[in-house]
């Protein structure tokens, strides 16, 4: 018995949710194995109803989880920010995720933006997940003599930060700080070469900014050098805007690309883009030796929810992912296997798709094909 902490979320979050536990529910049959959910109410209601974005006690609830399942967070009723880090960013940290892992996949029968025929699109994204400019270090000041005192805590160290701005000739001024640390770039990069290895991957391709953010970046390099050679694979170094440019123009050059985590998140945006749009695109939040958490790349989608038009093959891939961090492998393959043989069939495309499938109807046709394989 497996535990599995669900957060259905706000938006088409609980119909993509849903979905994915019934995709779940089926696979475990076919493979003899057995799950145990639980639903915690963290979003936008709960806030809204409570003033409270997530408690210490439903942590230490979640602690005892052996994954998380995610549906989406945000609500234009809360104001931007207060979920995503009170409850998204929190839980990231307090579980040291450090992974973002986000495969790009274009599956047959899923039309492409980019022009051409038979394009192969299939590379796979090894995210930063806790440092880079999402640490939550900045501050606003006016016009004068100010100090700013920040901290960063994380599970593995602290740091203190006492910024002094003397201000003159203008009103206002906002900064924004970076961090990576050497610890922290090692452990994503040792992540992302062994993942290489194991794959067959023959390049990494490690993206950065290293001419403009030299320290930073220059960190993340030493890492990607010294991690390059203890796995033996080869690697290349491209600063972020080529690589944008590269996956447009010729995205099957890229097989695994490691990345900061703002980079990252930008990056695999255009990704999701690539394979079909944001209803296709799973991720997983990961600590290979803590409690994970898997979420499918879209948001909340307000204007669509309880609408039935939601794509639920994102939160499906998601699952897939968390039953291969969970070492149920075949489980995994299993449901990859029946979301790309219903997509190729052309007869099941949502409204993100150019087609009229519901969100329940799309899971009724991965689970037929998960049970007949």
């Amino acid at each position: 018995m497996q535990k599995i902490g669900v957060i259905p979320g706000d938006g088409i979050g609980p119909e993509v949710i849903k979905e994915a536990r019934r995709v779940l529910d089926a696979v475990a049959e076919k493979r003899n194995l057995s799950f145990e959910y639980e639903e915690f109410p963290i979003g936008a209601n709960h806030y809204l109803d409570t003033g409270e974005v997530l408690a210490d006690e439903t942590i230490q609830r979640l602690s005892r989880k052996d994954s998380i399942l995610l549906g989406a967070m945000g609500d234009p009723r809360v104001k931007p920010g207060i979920l995503e880090k009170g409850a998204l960013l929190r839980l990231r940290f307090h579980f040291d995720q450090y992974i973002n892992l986000r495969p790009v996949k274009l599956y047959e029968g899923v039309p492409c933006p980019l022009a051409g025929e038979g394009r192969r699109i299939d590379m796979m994204f090894v995210r930063e997940n806790t440092e880079d400019f999402y640490v939550g270090l900045g501050s606003r000041v006016k016009k004068g003599l100010s100090m700013s005192s920040l901290s960063l805590i994380r599970k593995t160290y602290e740091a203190k930060f006492d910024v002094g701005v003397d201000l003159t000739d203008e009103d206002e001024l906002a900064f924004q700080i970076g961090v990576i640390t050497k610890h922290g770039a090692k452990r994503v990069m040792d992540y992302a070469f062994q993942l290489a290895k194991k794959n067959g991957i023959d390049l990494v391709t490690a993206v950065d900014k290293a001419n403009v953010l030299t320290e930073m970046y220059g960190i993340w390099r030493e890492a990607a050098e010294e991690a390059s050679t203890k796995y033996g694979v080869a690697k290349e170094f491209q600063y972020v805007d080529a690589v944008a440019l590269h996956m447009v123009r010729n995205p099957e050059r890229f097989k695994l690309l490691v990345t900061p985590n703002l980079f990252g998140d930008i990056l695999t945006d255009l990704g999701a883009a690539l394979q079909g749009g944001l209803g296709l695109a799973p991720s997983g939040n990961i600590n290979p030796a803590g409690i994970s958490m898997f979420e499918p790349v879209h948001g909340s989608a307000p204007d669509i929810a309880g609408r039935g038009m939601a794509n639920p093959v994102g939160a499906v891939l998601s699952a897939s992912l968390m039953m291969e961090t969970l070492g149920h492998e075949e489980a995994a393959a299993d449901i990859e296997r029946a979301v790309k043989d219903t997509l190729k069939s052309g007869r099941f495309r949502t409204p993100d798709m150019g087609g009229k499938t519901s969100t329940h109807a799309m899971g009724d046709a991965i689970v037929e094909k998960l049970k007949r394989k």
